[in-house]
This record gives C-alpha cells, structure tokens and sequence, in this order.
C-alpha cells in the first residue's frame, strides 16, 4: 500500500488507485500518515476537525471516523483495519512504515540529494529529482482546512523549494544547460523573499553567457525585496553582483566564452 499526501490524497495498492469520500476520515488519514507508527493524540484529532464549534460526543464522533478509515483500508489492504489503525493510549497509531507515505519519502530522497550536491552532484540530481517527481499539486490539497495540517502542509511546501534550489545547485556544478531558466525566473519572482532562487538565477543566466540579465535579476531582487519585506539584499545575493561585475572567476566561465576557446 501507498499514502499519497503530495496533491490530492489518495491510496494505491498494486495498480489500483483509491480515494476516500469521507473528507473528515481523510483528516485522520492524513494526520496519521504524516506521523506513521507514532500515537496521535485523540484531543489533537478532534480539534484539528471542530476546531470552530464545540461538540459535546466528539470523541464518539471521532470513533465514528474512525471506523470508517479502519473499513476503507481493509478495502484497500486486505487486511484488518484495527490492526493498520490502532488505538494506543490517548490516542491512533497508523501501523505502516514510513516510506509507504510519498511525503516521507520525498523529505528522505531530499535530505540526500542535499547532502550530495557538492561531493556527488550528479547522484544529487538522481535523488532530487526523484523527490520532486513524487508531487502531483499543492501538499495536503484535500486536508489542509484544520492548523495542524496547514502547519505540515507549508512545511513541505516550504522543503519542495528547498529541493528545487539543491538540485538547481546540482545542475549548475555539472552542466549550467540542464537549468531551465524560464522556470527557475519565474519561482524566483513568485518566492522573492528567497534569495537563494535569485543567486541560482544570476549564476545560471551568467554561465548561460548572459551577464546583463543576470545583474539585473539582482536589481529586480533588490526592488522586490524592498517592496514586499521592507529589506536590502543580503551578503550573498550582494557577492553574486560583485562576482559578476567582476567576472570573477569562481563562478566559470560563460558559455560564450566557452565557445570562442573552442574555435580558437
């Protein structure tokens, strides 16, 4: 079985797809999933569904809920849903693995790819590029109403550009032609507190042979910035323009450059 949390939710086994028309079974679903094999505390369950009103039977409420979840999975399984959806103390454990959720292993294949962009950059591109072909839309798409999984589902938002960075990163150390410019300036400009997707910008656009481009994503930064946030560049967006006024060579030559050598 598969729990896919990174779009819409829904359940595979085998090749069989299966969605839940349950929306609040969904929740616990999806609260369950997002901590596999740990208890989750029922107080925590009910306020994350009623939190706006107060429910005198929310606990049978939630039982309720429950069961349907435990019934959906057996559907979907085979086996006994008290046995995947298990009470334990205070609270529900989902009895999977983690890595049968896409959302966990997304932040594992992730936390790789980062750890090899500088030693292994072409290995980093294979996990991160993994990780974040597991995305088919917004985190949580279906569960997000209730705070807690609001919360979760900003952090992976937040951890899908993170890895968009990386792997930029990675692209750029082994060949600057595999970035894809057009879409690193857009997420640039729709993430303008992001400095790092400016940097990425400018380095890539200037190993494209596109020095004035680049320095004027940094311009661009710099208004955006100010208009939005109230704020200066930092230090690193700041060494990026100097590097590049500068063509210093820490940031390698540009592809024109590189072509003018190879007539000679």
């Amino acid at each position: 079985m598969e729990i896919n949390l990174l779009g819409s939710l829904y359940l595979a086994q085998g090749r069989e797809q299966y969605t839940m028309v349950s929306k609040r079974a969904s929740v616990v679903l999806t609260m369950l999933a997002l901590s596999p094999g740990t208890p989750v505390l029922f107080d925590q369950i009910v306020d994350e569904l009623w939190a706006d009103r107060s429910m005198a039977n929310a606990r049978n409420a939630l039982q309720a809920n429950v069961g349907r979840l435990r019934k959906f999975l057996k559907v979907v399984t085979g086996r006994d849903g008290d046995l995947l959806v298990r009470t334990a103390g205070s609270g529900y454990v989902l009895d999977v693995s983690a890595n049968v959720v896409d959302a966990h292993r997304f932040v594992e294949l992730a936390d790789m790819g980062a750890a090899r962009v500088q030693r292994d950059p072409v290995e980093a591109i294979a996990d991160l590029e993994s990780a974040l072909a597991l995305w088919r839309g917004p985190a949580l798409l279906d569960t997000c109403d209730g705070l807690r999984c609001r919360v979760q589902a900003a952090y992976l938002e937040e951890r899908r550009i993170t890895a968009y960075e990386d792997l930029t990163a990675a692209r750029l150390r082994v060949d600057a032609a595999r970035v894809p410019l057009a879409e690193l300036r857009q997420l640039a400009i729709e993430h303008s507190g992001r400095e790092r997707l400016s940097e990425l910008l400018m380095l890539a656009l200037y190993r494209d042979g596109r020095q004035a481009e680049a320095l004027e994503v940094f311009h661009g930064a710099r208004r955006r910035l100010a208009d939005d946030l109230g704020l200066e560049p930092g230090r690193g967006l700041h060494r990026a323009y100097q590097a590049i006024l500068t063509q210093d060579e820490v940031l390698g030559e540009p592809r024109q450059v590189l072509l003018h050598a190879g007539r000679g």
